[in-house]
């Protein structure tokens, strides 16, 4: 926002209450009220209005409070800002990143843990973008606010503060559609993301002497990075998928896809799906149980190493 005048930030509490989870605090006192809005309580309108902002030139940053909260402003997403190049031929473009805290994990009211990342990465048109550690948080939100595009940027609230790493003052960009291995390892590849990205580590360093895990944490689920799958894949033989959203429907079965028809003869064994249950998200004392947790990602990859 010091480097670009057009890029501003909107949302529901994002201003003089800093946001729900602060991630915007501050920024009022710095850039004021007319670039950090506080709107009424209505995702169909922080969307559309944000829109009609980027339309016309500016860089658009709202936040929609959960991700569970999303589903008013749908519409907004999905039938405008992702088509919005294409169907004015080229002539406008939809320079915004709708920021939205997801997942679950922190005994959150029912609507406020949803994983629903699978939605948006179904439409062409939209990046989905899903940091799991502070140094990515900053370098992919610079690089999605430099998009030409609407990103929709997912914050995995569970790891809210959860831990520390080291992020440089100054400006960098982490690219759009890069995985990232987390853990080299020579006998079956775990493709995670987000929250999940921590659980699988420690599963993997868990695992160690028993079984050589590589983690590889796609940052991006839209564009997925099929070079970086497909050739630790190939290393491997065996893969497993991590993922809090539940199982039918979701990434998992992509990633599985693009194993099948990229890299067939490499495969060792069924792709193993880690994930949350087809069930709404629990309340409370089930939360543990419906989570992918080290236990059950070990299982998991004992499983499909196993086979």
């Amino acid at each position: 926002m010091q480097q670009d005048d057009d890029v501003l930030v909107m949302g529901e509490d994002v201003g003089k209450n800093g946001g729900v989870f602060r991630a915007t605090e501050g920024l009022y006192d710095e850039f004021g009220g007319d670039r950090v809005i506080d709107t009424p309580l209505a995702e169909s309108g922080i969307i559309g209005t944000a829109i009609g902002m980027a339309a016309y030139g500016l860089k658009p940053v709202p936040e929609i409070q959960f991700m569970g909260f999303i589903y008013p402003g749908f519409d907004q997403i999905v039938s405008h800002a992702a088509r919005l190049r294409t169907r004015s031929r080229g002539r406008f473009t939809c320079p915004m990143v709708i920021r939205a805290p997801y997942g679950g994990g922190i005994r959150a009211p029912e609507h406020h843990s949803e994983s629903t990342e699978a939605f948006f990465a179904h439409q062409p048109g939209l990046k989905v973008v899903i940091p799991s550690t502070p140094y990515d948080t900053k370098g992919l939100l610079t690089s999605a606010i430099r998009d030409p595009d609407p990103v929709m940027f997912l914050e995995p609230k569970l790891i809210y503060r959860a831990f520390r790493g080291d992020v440089p003052t100054e400006s960098y960009e982490v690219p759009i559609g890069e995985a990232a291995v987390r853990e080299e390892g020579s006998d079956i590849s775990v493709f995670t993301w987000g929250a999940m990205t921590r659980p699988t580590v420690e599963a993997a360093q868990q695992l160690e002497g028993e079984i050589d895990v590589e983690v590889v944490d796609l940052r991006t689920v839209s564009p997925l990075d099929e070079e970086t799958i497909v050739e630790s894949f190939k290393k491997t033989g065996r893969a497993a998928v991590v993922h809090e959203a539940p199982k039918t429907g979701g990434l998992g079965a992509e990633i599985s896809s693009i194993i099948q028809e990229e890299a067939l003869l490499y495969q060792e064994a069924p792709v193993e799906r880690i994930t949350g249950f087809d069930t709404p998200f629990p309340l409370y004392a089930l939360e543990d149980y419906y989570l992918p947790e080290p236990a059950r990602i070990k299982e998991g990859i004992r499983d499909a190493v196993n086979f």
